[in-house]
């Protein structure tokens, strides 16, 4: 069991890494105050990426988000993957460590996606254990990100925040609040994203994330949106993200754009936006 200590990030605006970037940041970063790099893109030997990784590492907090550690697979956690984030994370000391609440892997084959699970007792053991086992190798304590849904499960038992809520009690890990994955979510199953909010254990976030989504319809014609992080914060999210943080003071920040990723002066902006919801409660 780790304790619910907060991670080391300053409860200021982040964004997502890109190498394109590099040379921006290092000139002039802006109102961001840390920056945020997916696990896998840095778990090689050597070369450009990881020397650029260790510049900034000089001049920023970093926060390293895992997307292929399959936290919520049936199957054990691959070893392997794991011994090489703990080397990722040995080496540069990264003030938060991230995953999400999803699976992506079955029968030793890798799935491009972050698949949903169904809410039930089984599962929440499952996923447990394996946070226990990611906490252990690490020896740091990790956050859990609420996921981006589509459809839900007939055989779930407990509604999202009960179980994310129950995760965090039983391993000690905190939580990682997606405020975009909340609104997508919410809109695709009919539920009200501010209810959701109100009964978030929002003391136990370490770190938010923001970002776009993008409208599209069902078979049915019904409204469907989907978490591309491919465009700005839209205002809907951009509303609960400011009542987030009225209630649960100042949080590190996120800026996602992982697709369709503009120039620096666009993302800056971004944070930008959350730097001034963040300056009245700081």
């Amino acid at each position: 069991m780790f304790d619910q200590t907060l991670n080391g990030l300053p409860a200021k605006p982040g964004v997502g890494y890109k190498p394109q970037h590099f040379s921006a940041i290092m000139v002039d970063p802006g109102p961001v105050g840390w920056l945020e790099v997916h696990a896998e893109n840095y778990m090689g030997a050597g070369g450009r990426p990881l020397a650029q990784l260790r510049h900034l590492a000089e001049r920023f907090p970093i926060s390293v988000h895992g997307v292929g550690l399959s936290i919520g697979g049936e199957g054990a956690l691959d070893r392997d993957h794991l011994d090489r984030l703990k080397q990722l994370c040995g080496w540069l000391n990264p003030a938060s460590f991230s995953e999400h609440l999803a699976w992506s892997t079955h029968d030793g084959a890798f799935l491009n996606d972050l698949l949903p699970l169904p809410y039930t007792p089984a599962t929440l053991a499952r996923v447990c254990g394996h946070i226990d086992q990611v906490q252990d190798v690490l020896g740091r304590r990790m956050l859990l990100e609420n996921p981006s849904t589509y459809i839900a499960f007939a055989e779930t038992a407990m509604g999202e925040v009960e179980f994310l809520t129950e995760i965090a009690r039983r391993t000690g890990c905190g939580l990682l609040l997606d405020v975009n994955n909340v609104y997508v979510s919410g809109t695709n199953q009919n539920y009200d994203p501010q209810a959701y909010l109100d009964a978030f254990p929002l003391h136990l976030v370490g770190e938010i994330h923001l970002g776009g989504h993008d409208e599209d319809q069902d078979d049915q014609g019904r409204r469907l949106l989907i978490d591309s992080h491919g465009t700005e914060v839209l205002d809907p999210v951009w509303a609960l993200y400011a009542r987030v943080i009225r209630t649960a003071g100042p949080r590190p920040t996120l800026i996602e754009w992982d697709n369709d990723v503009p120039d620096w002066p666009v993302l800056a902006a971004e944070a930008a936006c959350a730097a001034r919801l963040l300056e009245p409660v700081a």
